[in-house]
């Protein structure tokens, strides 16, 4: 037997370890799981802020005079109508429809994107993409050595970021990026997240990454800002329906098998990666989808787990749980699942979840289980 490669530890990784952070291997990184409780940092992202490092995402950047094209055929969205300074959620299929990640891509000029993917998944996007733009005047660069990744997030993060930076927080939409220096560090500035609330994320030079920790620590000790874990942004997003990579989304799922067809933007000009077989499965799921993602609540205290069946109250399996924790929002344990369309609707009777061979009661509830208040 080999031993498997040594995690490579972001910019923070003596930041966090001189905070007791509990580290984990996520996706080839060493990562902070938790600070203390990760109930506790669930909470203060949801009533005050959570500072998080996310360096471990893949930032990919494409240039050139049809870089946008080069994206609109690579990826599912119409890349080349969003606006300089604003952010799109999308995807990048197989050519059977397969999910390969779900991206976020930023334009940072006419001819200048950023593509954000997921850690676990950074590779295969790198290569996908540098294959698709191969006829295209576009350059594809792998720039995950070039970025430090943190992120503010909660209800407080607008002012504590405010505190460092000039830059116009207040015009900055949802889904947009502005170039600006907060706290002495240049950093694009862009306000998303994956937790529900409202945040920022901040892509920086990894050298400036603990100076500017130290910086947002330090705005955010008055306001009960902590730093919070990979296990706690777990519990956040999945409290606001968002899907993650490996659970909700996989090769074998389509953005329209996820709920999510909206992405899939068929109204642009031209061919893309897997538009045929992605319009079989928009018309097959407007048709009669045989399963659909839902939200589950627990009647008990038993929580479910990835991979649990979903069982009618006949014990036939009727789904599969794709994620599942404790909703410290909620007080009681919630799952995603797919599960048959005919029990896919809210408030349906009799569904339960297998939990080691125990059929225990859940409700079937609508995505999200929590929203924030705008």
């Amino acid at each position: 037997m080999t031993d498997s490669p040594t995690p490579r530890r972001t910019a923070l990784d003596a930041t966090h370890r001189a905070l007791g952070a509990t580290m984990t291997d996520f996706a080839g990184w060493d990562m902070p799981l938790r600070y203390a409780s990760e109930r506790d940092e669930h909470l203060a992202v949801r009533g005050r802020a959570g500072l998080f490092d996310l360096s471990h995402m893949g930032e990919i950047t494409l240039t050139g005079p049809q870089a946008a094209d080069a994206l609109d055929y690579a990826l599912v969205g119409n890349i080349g109508k969003v606006a300089v300074g604003r952010a799109r959620y999308t995807m990048i299929c197989d050519a059977e429809g397969g999910i390969l990640d779900d991206l976020i891509v930023y334009r940072l000029g006419e001819q200048e994107f950023m593509v954000v993917a997921n850690a676990s998944n950074a590779q295969v996007v790198l290569d996908a993409l540098t294959e698709r733009a191969a006829g295209f005047e576009a350059s594809v660069r792998d720039d995950r050595d070039a970025y430090a990744l943190l992120a503010v997030q909660g209800p407080e993060s607008a002012g504590i970021l405010k505190s460092l930076t000039d830059a116009d927080l207040d015009g900055l939409k949802y889904y947009a990026g502005l170039p600006g220096t907060v706290a002495g560090v240049s950093a694009l500035i862009a306000r998303t997240g994956y937790t529900g609330e409202d945040g920022f994320e901040l892509f920086v030079d990894p050298a400036d990454a603990e100076r500017l920790w130290q910086a947002l620590t330090e705005a955010g000790a008055g306001v009960g800002l902590v730093p919070a874990g990979l296990s706690c942004r777990d519990t956040l997003r999945l409290e606001a329906g968002m899907p993650l990579y490996g659970h909700e989304l996989t090769e074998a799922t389509t953005p329209f098998d996820a709920g999510l067809g909206r992405v899939v933007k068929f109204e642009k000009a031209g061919d893309f990666v897997g538009r045929a077989a992605l319009a079989a499965a928009a018309e097959k799921a407007e048709a009669a989808p045989p399963r659909k993602l839902v939200g589950l609540v627990a009647e008990g205290r038993r929580v479910p787990r990835a991979g649990f069946s979903v069982v009618a109250g006949d014990g036939s399996v009727i789904g599969e749980v794709t994620s599942g924790a404790p909703s410290p929002t909620l007080g009681k344990p919630i799952a995603i699942a797919y599960v048959d369309a005919a029990h896919a609707e809210p408030g349906t009777a009799g569904v339960g979840v297998d939990i080691r061979g125990s059929h225990e009661p859940y409700e079937v509830v609508a995505l999200p289980f929590y929203k924030r208040q705008r």
